[in-house]
Order: structure tokens, then sequence, then C-alpha cells
């Protein structure tokens, strides 16, 4: 079985740099693996804004 989390995340704009790489490369040294990148929310011309990136990693028994 695993276990599962999910991060809100943004890919930056023109005040404010994306972190979705950092957020990354953090939970993977905590043992979790990526498992897919979702966008949530766009703008009023399409482009997604915000995404959710899911991570998985195996239940401690």
């Amino acid at each position: 079985m695993y276990e599962y989390t999910f991060v809100e995340t943004s890919l930056g704009g023109f005040f404010s740099s994306a972190t979705h790489q950092e957020t990354i490369v953090q939970y993977a040294s905590e043992g979790w693996r990526l498992v897919q990148v979702l966008p949530t929310n766009y703008n009023g011309h399409g482009k997604p804004t915000h995404y959710e990136i899911i991570f998985e990693r195996p239940l401690a028994e």
C-alpha cells in the first residue's frame, strides 16, 4: 500500500518565482515519488496558474 500527499503550488508570475522544482526535490529527498501534476486554476486566457503536485511513497510497516 501507499500513502499520498497533495501539494498546491503555482508556476510563478510577473511578480513571483516558480517553486515547483524546489518542491519536487524537497519531497523526493523525503522519500516521496512524483505521481502527477494537475492544473487546478486557470487565468482568463485559459493558462493554468496553480497546480496540485501528487506524491506517493510506500506505507511504513
